[in-house]
Parts: C-alpha cells; sequence; structure tokens
C-alpha cells in the first residue's frame, strides 16, 4: 500500500489532508482508471457522508469500474464516518473495494486487512516522497504540491501595482470596444467590430503560447479578456483548444485568469477549466470553475464543464463543441433569425461577461452592452 500512497498525490496534483481519496482501478491489469476526492465532513455529518459514499459508487458506476482503493486523510473521527458509509456504498454498488486506508502523520491503517504483520494497530510507517513510484512521477512532470491551496494559488488574483494596471489597461480595452461600436456602419451589426478583433486577438495568442511565447504586454492582455466575455468570441476559442496542445492552452488560459479583473473572470477560467479536464487535472479544473463562479455563480458554460467533471467524465469526453467555421455560422444563423423577427434588438453586446450557455444557435442569447460592463460591481 506504501507504493499507492506515494501516487495519490500525484494523482492529485497535491497533497490531501482532510479528504476521502476513491481511485477506480482496470480489472484485468490493476491499472488506475479515475481518481478524484472528496473534502471530509467536520465535523461529521452522517447525511453527508452518505452522500459522499453513494456519489464515490455512482461515478464508479458510471465508468464501469468493479474494483477500486480508497484511503482517507485525517484524524480516525473524520475518515471512519465517511469510511463506514463508503464500504457499505460500494458492497452495494457490486464494487470491490481491493482496500480502504486511513492516513495520517506518515502512517497508514486498514479497514479491511486485520493482520497485524501487515497492518499493526500502531499503523504501518511509509515515506511516500522517498518512494520510488513518486520519485519516477516527478521525474515525468508529474508533480505533487503540498497542498490543494498552493495549487489554488497558481490561480490568485493580481494585487498591488499589477493589479492597478490591468484595471486601467481593461478601462482602455472598453473603450476601445465603445469606439468600434461607435463607427461601425448603422445598416449593420454593430458588434461585428469587436467581435472580429476580439476573433484575431484569440488566434494571435493561441499562436503565441503554442510557440512557447507568453503575452506581457497588460492592454493586449486587457483586450482579450474583454473579447472572450463576447459569447462568439469566447465559442471561437473554446472551439480552438485541440488537446494536442493542451499545455499550451493551459498556459494561456491561466495567464488571463490570473491578470483579468474579476468581472471579466468567468469566460477564461472556464475555458481554463475545460482544458484542464483535457489534461485530467481534475483538481485543477474544480479551481478555475470556483474561480469563475465565484465571478458569476450563474455562468452557465462553468456549470456545464463542472456538472460534466463531477460526474466523473473522462478527458476523452471533453471534445470540441464545434470547428471556428460552425461556431460562426451558428451565430450568424441565429443573428438572421433575430433580425427577422420582432424581437430583433439592434446594437446588442457581448463585451460585458456573460453565463449564457454556449449555443450560438439559441435565439434568445442576450449580448449586454460594454457601457452596461462598466457598472457591473466586481465580485
Amino acid at each position: 500500500m506504501a507504493g499507492f500512497l506515494a501516487v495519490i498525490p500525484h494523482l492529485l496534483g497535491f497533497h490531501p489532508s482532510r479528504s476521502m481519496v476513491v481511485v477506480g482501478l482496470d480489472k484485468p491489469r490493476g491499472r488506475v482508471k479515475l481518481a478524484f476526492r472528496y473534502d471530509l465532513p467536520d465535523p461529521p455529518d452522517p447525511a453527508r457522508s452518505r452522500g459522499i459514499a453513494e456519489h464515490a459508487a455512482a461515478v464508479l458506476r458510471k465508468r464501469q469500474v468493479t474494483t477500486a482503493i480508497a484511503a482517507g486523510y485525517g484524524a480516525g473521527t473524520l475518515v471512519t464516518p465517511v469510511a463506514e458509509k463508503l464500504r457499505a456504498a460500494m458492497r452495494g454498488a457490486g464494487i470491490t473495494l481491493r482496500d480502504l486506508l486511513r492516513v495520517e502523520d506518515d502512517r497508514f491503517w486498514s479497514y479491511v486487512c486485520e493482520d497485524p504483520r501487515c497492518c499493526p494497530p500502531e499503523g504501518a510507517a511509509f515515506d511516500g516522497t522517498a518512494h520510488p513510484a513518486a520519485a519516477a512521477l516527478a521525474a515525468a512532470g508529474i508533480g505533487a504540491r503540498p497542498d490543494r491551496a498552493s495549487l489554488a494559488e497558481t490561480l490568485a488574483p493580481l494585487t498591488g501595482p499589477a493589479a492597478e494596471s490591468m484595471s486601467q489597461a481593461t478601462e482602455r480595452a472598453l473603450r476601445r470596444a465603445e469606439h468600434l461600436i461607435a463607427a461601425a456602419p448603422g445598416d449593420t451589426d454593430r458588434m461585428r467590430p469587436v467581435v472580429d478583433a476580439g476573433r484575431a486577438a484569440v488566434r494571435e495568442a493561441i499562436a503565441t503560447y503554442r510557440a512557447g511565447g507568453q503575452i506581457t504586454d497588460d492592454d493586449r492582455m486587457a483586450w482579450l479578456a474583454v473579447s472572450i466575455a463576447d459569447l462568439r468570441v469566447r465559442d471561437d476559442a473554446w472551439a480552438r483548444m485541440d488537446p494536442k496542445h493542451r499545455a499550451a492552452h493551459r498556459r494561456l488560459w491561466t495567464d488571463v485568469v490570473r491578470r483579468a479583473t474579476e468581472a471579466y473572470v468567468p469566460a477564461p477560467a472556464a475555458l481554463l477549466a475545460f482544458t484542464a479536464w483535457q489534461s485530467g487535472e481534475g483538481a485543477l479544473a474544480n479551481i478555475a470553475l470556483e474561480r469563475a463562479l465565484a465571478a458569476d455563480p450563474g455562468y452557465s458554460m462553468a456549470r456545464l464543464i463542472g456538472q460534466a467533471v463531477d460526474a466523473g467524465l473522462p478527458p476523452s469526453a471533453a471534445r470540441l463543441p464545434m470547428t471556428p467555421e460552425e461556431v460562426e455560422a451558428s451565430y450568424a444563423l441565429a443573428d438572421r433569425a433575430r433580425a427577422a423577427g420582432p424581437a430583433a434588438s439592434a446594437g446588442s453586446s457581448a463585451a460585458r461577461p456573460s453565463g449564457e450557455r454556449p449555443t450560438p444557435d439559441r435565439s434568445a442569447e442576450r449580448r449586454p452592452t460594454t457601457r452596461q460592463a462598466r457598472r457591473r460591481p466586481s465580485a
């Protein structure tokens, strides 16, 4: 079990604490198929413990996993109530629980094994960081941060002068959008110049990061953050998230999330969550979703991805919704339908952050104005 425990932090991306970790195994070979984690209820709560156990069993069933190992991290008073419910739920779901452990202070105890030779009452000592399995994963670039908080820190917003500089750049980006709208011919889609400039910014940013570069200019970053608040621009970016370049995309959207002002966090955070899901980085995906929903609790793309991650859907399910060309064609079709209908509205804008579901063919899609964006309070 020492080898298994050495691997868990690398599967999660951080060393867990006060957690229940469930690892589903491929039955023929015993290889890891998926891993996910829950916060332990503190204080213990029977209903929440039961909910954790039932959810874990449902995720494994959905993925057709019939063998698992689980490890609870923390004091017995917190781990045992969840472990008991988990054991019963797995049994009821027909899932073989190969072992069920409690881990604390570099020792582990088994709720399954009763052999004192391998599972002594005082717990079996282990050093996960020194285990060859941990060393091999670290050498392969699959690291483990000290805790979840340190992983969340990688998406922390800027502070001090850097934050103030980005705030000023965001104001300039909003003025740029307003000037583009004002200069557009009155008989056309007034937002078209903003959308076109936004899509160009997306293409340039993706190309920069795929080539190993980085955006350091505040104005360029602010324009990207403001323009992808438009659903047409955001969905164009989403359609370009080719999983072959997920490492570059992760760097890009991490930078945008960190540097965007709070009102413009939801779109890049949702794109980062999608990219992290593609990479099998569930913890990073969840932290990105938390950033998106903290800024806009109703942001539909974040909720959609959250449901998929929560259900334990594999990275292979993180398929691109459309090609960029299909995205543009769908929005064009919706715009024509709106223009032909009695409820058509001229000069609407998507530069303000929107939580609408990314469905470009939906005629009721709303795109509030850039001026409204200025009035939106930061969270």
